[in-house]
């Protein structure tokens, strides 16, 4: 009987003393990279991805592979993360990409919205410390990443806090582990990085992922509008600059959060803001108007309203991603409420527009559009607006005000989606403006949230979940599982931050030390027992 408790007890310990070591190596390691759920390696991608801001390097937003969407019930409902969502939901390789204002870049599982990894970049930067804003309570990650389905790699500009200052980084990470690909600083010389905010999304061109800087909202400090490109492979930036002239300033390139828009050609299209120029006895500057750059970021041509100057007084920018119609017309707005009609081979500098709606629109006009043949989807902060475009005599005119939705738009399965500041997905018809779907998804972060598509789903967020919808049409198929509850906040409470790699290995230090004594005392009432008997 002593030799069978001997046996038994000894391997006993020999576990526990193993398991506590076990148990200190995998937090330890857990501290030192991107945070994964226990999950194999991801299949290949197949087709229905979703890689950049509105679906294609021209922004166009139309989910053409797209049959069917039904959003009466949800395919999954995901955690809440651990920050804002400002982005639009990327989607590759059957994961869900998007990331926190806590800089923070999450992959979720496109079956059922479960983290298969996350990785956490660095600090935030308070919102106290920045001179103006309205992001809160941190800036991290604002602008849409860009996935490179070749390198799959995808591509963030962090704003982290280092040594009490904010500093913008641009950070490659593997799609499929999370692992950091490259990290390249990216301020521009001389400018106060807690001045600037980067706004747009990301896209790539040439081999050089190309995003843009703004001001924070408030417009305060002193800063210029960038546009920058970073080679993919890495190396120093390249950057453009609004309002480059001495004694001017300002001229974000924001574009409503969209991504600069790319051509055939590669060439890049932005819009621009207001700069400190007020009157027309200076040179134009480039701000509040249309810009064609190379891939080099050379100015090929440009177009702004007679009336710029005046618009500068008054903040109205240009603050709409630019549609590209096939027919080589070009369409642009903005805070004013106008719309331009424009040739793109020729966009003709200062008043050079073929024609324009005076009021097409209330309120501002801001972020992606949606294009499907010459009709544009307009994101009108009242409502979706659609504009038909022609071309013999050049002209514009409005099919329909919505007074629906408002958030930039996409087309999928015939319909425009829409995400509104009340918290509904709409889905409307581009015919009609009429409704013909909705549902509750929960309030967004701010106004600029747009849906996106792929592996059979449509994708929505509110302030801080992900919502999946069945799409037909784009891979998948994946069933509805959940119906969605009538209600007007996030399904979820925002969890605890991430830990930094020193609490985790304290913890595992803890608990190893822990299992020890445990096994310790274990073995030391074994042998009082063993003696007295």
């Amino acid at each position: 009987m002593t030799r069978k408790l001997r046996t038994g007890k000894l391997p006993l310990t020999g576990a526990l003393l193993a398991g506590a070591s076990v148990l200190a190596t995998s937090l330890a390691m857990a501290g030192a990279g991107p945070a994964r759920a226990a999950e194999a390696k991801p299949p290949p991608p197949l087709q229905g991805s979703w890689t950049v801001y509105h679906g294609d390097p021209a922004g166009s937003g139309n989910a053409r592979s797209v049959t069917s969407v039904r959003v009466h019930s949800r395919v999954w409902t995901s955690p809440a993360l651990d920050g804002q969502l400002y982005g639009q939901p990327l989607v590759f390789g059957h994961r869900v990409y998007v990331a926190t204002e806590n800089n923070t870049v999450y992959a979720l599982s496109t079956a059922t919205g479960a983290t298969a990894w996350s990785t956490h970049l660095g600090k935030p930067v308070p919102a106290s410390t920045l001179p103006c804003g309205n992001i809160t309570p941190t800036v991290g990650i604002t602008g849409t990443p860009v996935i490179d389905p070749a390198r799959h790699e995808i591509f963030v500009v962090a704003d982290e806090y280092r040594g009490g200052q904010p500093a913008h980084f641009l950070v490659g990470l593997d799609t499929a582990t999370g692992h950091r690909t490259m990290t390249r600083r990216v301020d521009p010389p001389g400018q106060d990085p807690a001045a600037i905010l980067q706004r747009t999304g990301l896209t790539l061109t040439a081999g050089s992922v190309v995003f843009g800087f703004g001001g924070n909202y408030g417009d305060c400090s002193t800063y210029r509008g960038r546009l920058v490109a970073v080679p993919e492979a890495g190396g120093p930036p390249k950057f453009f600059t609004v309002a480059a002239a001495s004694g001017t300033s300002k001229g974000a390139i924001w574009m409503g959060g969209a991504a600069p828009v790319v051509d055939g050609h590669g060439n890049l299209w932005v819009s621009t803001g207001n700069s400190t120029i007020t009157s027309s006895a200076h040179h134009y500057d480039n701000s509040d108007g249309l810009l064609q750059l190379s891939p080099s970021l050379r100015l090929l041509q440009y177009f702004a309203p007679r009336s710029w100057p005046v618009d500068n007084a008054q903040d109205i920018d240009f603050s709409a991603a630019p549609a590209l119609l096939a027919n080589g017309q070009v369409v642009q707005a903005g805070k004013s409420g106008r719309v331009y009609l424009l040739d793109g081979n020729h966009l003709g500098g200062i008043g050079g527009e073929q024609a324009f709606l005076r009021s097409a629109c209330d309120e501002d006009i801001d972020g992606g559009v949606a294009v499907s043949g010459t009709t544009v989807f307009l994101p009108c902060l009242t409502g979706i607006i659609a504009i038909r475009t022609a071309t013999s005599p050049p002209g514009l005119r409005v099919l329909w005000r919505s007074g629906t939705g408002g958030g930039p738009p996409i087309l999928a399965a015939g319909l425009v989606w829409t995400i509104g500041q009340n918290g509904t997905l709409y889905g409307l018809d581009p015919a009609t403006g009429k409704t013909m779907q909705q549902a509750t998804i929960g309030v967004p972060a701010n106004h600029f949230p747009t849906p996106g598509v792929g592996d059979g789903l449509l994708l929505a967020t509110c302030a801080q979940n992900v919502i999946a919808f069945p799409a037909a049409g784009t891979g998948g198929p994946h069933a509805a599982t959940q119906t969605p509850k009538p209600s007007r906040s996030c399904d979820y409470s925002a969890p605890a931050p991430p830990m930094s790699r020193q609490a985790i290995a304290a913890i595992a230090a803890l608990a190893a030390g822990g299992i020890v004594i445990i096994a310790g005392v274990a073995w030391f009432l074994w042998r009082r027992m063993s003696r007295s008997r």
